[in-house]
């Protein structure tokens, strides 16, 4: 079977790996802690990101890129956006020209405001492909009905590597608008982060419901404007991404925002954890590519001046509702 590398070792990045492997794959796995890949390889289990799950006896880790990637057919990135760039910038220069590289990271650069795919493609040369969708970590592990969405500008490629990751239990579909996938899945998270914050507040399932299709039309609006097509946001990496972001406590950026809600500090959430919500990075990024395109993006703008200039969740309430009155469409 084909040889895959599987790049980060967070929660989704280790299910990734379990589910290649079970499969039957020759999965090699990077982690960028030491102490994540030792543990991995001396007990099968990830305690950091995973603890209650055992993983398949098959499944090796290493903390060198190198010994990673320089055999690998196809490469899977799994790490968070915001650190991409630095470990694919080393990885690149074991990885074979003909490797084909996928991204199911989720998120916008800060500054260069690229997407992961264009980010890989920058450094590797290569268009790749992008699997995105509504997929909680905990759930996919547990084998839990789950479909998700696999872009690819070549349908060839895309067909391959929906048989690669297609399970009885991991549905993938495939599609071709690559930004599109990736702008719902990235910008979905700071919406995720206004629904936390609402729920924090205690405002109700209404407040929830409007913020969910509010933010659904600042996205296509972005989207299309950027290109995208808007038939993408009413699938499973737009919508279907951002109802489960939105609604379910096991979405970090929607747990950020319920603390912030509750009034905790930024800083102090993420102190918390070793895990990433990539919406706070991503909401920054939103924000200038709302002023960028011109498009009214509201929501964003109110999460963006919470996370980084200290405004108080109950303002960016009001600051939303005493808007200017407008049609909907």
């Amino acid at each position: 079977m084909s040889y895959i590398a599987v790049i980060g070792a967070g929660s989704w990045g280790t299910t990734l790996a379990c589910l290649l492997a079970d499969k039957g794959y020759d999965v090699s796995f990077w982690a960028h802690e030491k102490d994540v890949a030792d543990e991995i390889n001396s007990t099968g289990r990830n305690s950091v990101y995973l603890p209650e799950v055992q993983l398949p006896a098959t499944l090796k880790a290493t903390s060198s890129i190198e010994e990673a990637v320089k055999k690998a057919r196809y490469i899977l990135n799994v790490v968070p956006t915001q650190f991409t760039r630095k470990v694919f910038m080393e990885a690149v220069k074991h990885i074979h020209e003909d490797s084909v590289v996928v991204s199911a990271s989720k998120g916008i650069e800060q500054g260069t405001l690229l997407t992961v795919s264009s980010i890989l493609n920058e450094i590797c040369g290569s268009q790749g492909a992008v699997l995105s969708g509504p997929s909680f970590a905990k759930e996919v592990i547990r084998k839990y009905p789950t479909a998700v969405t696999l872009s690819s500008r070549n349908p060839d490629a895309g067909l391959l590597l929906q048989e690669i990751f297609n399970t009885n239990y991991f549905r993938v579909y495939t599609h071709s608008d690559v930004l599109g996938v990736e702008l719902g899945g990235a910008l979905k998270n700071v919406i995720a982060i206004a629904s936390g914050i609402s729920d924090g507040l205690n405002l109700g399932h209404s407040a929830r419901a409007a913020l969910i299709t509010r933010g659904l039309a600042e996205i296509t609006r972005l989207g299309e404007a950027m290109g995208a097509d808007k038939r993408t946001f009413s699938g499973l990496s737009g919508l279907g991404d951002l109802v489960l972001t939105c609604t379910g406590p096991l979405s970090r950026n929607y747990t950020v925002g319920q603390k912030l809600g509750q009034g905790l500090a930024l800083k102090d959430i993420l102190s918390a954890t070793r895990s990433v919500a990539e919406g706070v990075a991503t909401s920054q990024s939103a924000f200038e590519l709302s002023k960028k395109f011109d498009v009214e993006m509201p929501i964003v703008e109110q999460v963006y001046r919470v996370l980084y200039h200290e405004e108080p969740p109950a303002a960016a309430v009001h600051n939303l509702m005493n808007r200017a009155l407008r049609p909907e469409f």
